[in-house]
């Protein structure tokens, strides 16, 4: 019944999405590309947080890496820019090796700390490195435009891109989830040392994790560099970015499919209400709204957004049968009482 209520409902929500780029004007189709983008990172980033628990909050190396490599083979060899996305998400899924060697040897926050380290290396190598462009950044030409080259001058295809990519990661998380890789993964996370005890080699599936979360990082990257035409340092590299990636994920619910995406839809709707709002004024008052967000959720249901509305549906059916117990006691005992009476 509940697979029938959440297939139901899945497919509410992509009729939707398919529905409201005709219901609102450039400017609110721009958010929610946003939407689809930051969701569709923090999809990513569930694979190796949610999943196998391994709290990365160095990602932006990947993200930067994926929207550098698209642009980069784009400006400087006229590689199409669908390859270009391909390639940046196996450089990142190979980065991520050196990532995972480095890191996975730590754990807890020791490990979250040195996955920043390798991210601010990353930040300072691309800054310095003037076949990138250094800190000024690299531009990405619009001479060719269209579906070939992934440049358009209307945001309409950018939102059809950010879908199809969204869905393309929460399909490979689905088959992940309940794949023997995800009952592995979710071992590794709860159960580490029952987990090795049977056999299950640790390093090499938090790697797994890893070059796959990686992998989809970068896509998303390059979207980004596809869509912006821009790309530099502090705009695909920077610790925020990989701050949001978790937070998006931590809010909506970890370990779960669609927690992500509701975690997105709140973190960037706050960020574009504090800036509508705000301007210039305010800023940095989004960070401190769902920074308080998070600890309201952090408090109050640990588990996010989505395990928090689980755990009240599960409360709710326990009253019920509880209130369904009590009243079938009370008609078995006025039931006696009537046998008694005659």
């Amino acid at each position: 019944m509940n697979t029938l209520k959440y297939s139901l409902l899945a497919g509410g929500a992509f009729l939707c999405a398919l529905a409201l780029p005709s219901m609102v004007d450039a400017s609110h189709l721009n958010t929610l590309i946003l939407v689809l983008m930051a969701a569709q990172l923090g999809v990513a980033w569930n694979m190796v947080g949610g999943y196998a628990g391994q709290v990365s909050l160095g990602h932006a190396a990947f993200y930067g890496l994926g929207a550098y490599t698209s642009t980069l083979l784009l400006l400087k060899f006229g590689i199409n820019p669908w390859l270009g996305v391909l390639a940046g998400g196996l450089v990142a899924a190979l980065l991520s090796l050196a990532f995972g060697w480095s890191c996975f040897r730590l754990k807890g926050h020791y490990f979250a700390m040195a996955t920043i380290a390798v991210a601010e290396l990353v930040q300072i190598f691309f800054t310095e490195w003037e076949f990138g462009g250094g800190a000024v950044g690299l531009y990405v030409p619009m001479d060719k435009q269209g579906w070939l080259w992934l440049n358009f001058a209307t945001k309409l295809p950018y939102y059809w891109l950010a879908l199809g990519l969204l869905l393309l990661t929460l399909a490979a998380n689905w088959w992940i989830e309940r794949s023997y890789l995800g009952y592995y993964f979710r071992a590794i996370k709860d159960e580490p040392d029952a987990a090795r005890s049977i056999g299950i080699n640790i390093a090499r599936y938090k790697q797994i994790a890893l070059s796959v979360s990686a992998f989809f990082t970068a896509t998303g990257g390059s979207l980004y560099a596809q869509k912006e035409l821009y790309v530099d340092p502090n705009s695909v590299l920077s610790t925020a970015l990989s701050i949001k990636m978790a937070l998006v994920a931590i809010l909506g619910g970890v370990g779960t499919l669609l927690g992500p995406v509701v975690g997105s839809v709140i973190l960037t709707s706050i960020e574009e209400f504090s800036r509508i709002f705000f301007g210039g004024t305010g800023r940095g008052t989004d960070v401190i709204i769902y920074a308080s967000l998070i600890i309201i959720v952090a408090v109050f249901y640990p588990t996010g957004i989505i395990g928090g509305w689980r755990s009240f549906q599960e409360r709710r059916a326990a009253r019920g049968d509880a209130s369904r117990q009590m009243a079938a006691h009370a008609a078995h005992a006025a039931q006696q009482t009537a046998k008694e009476a005659v």
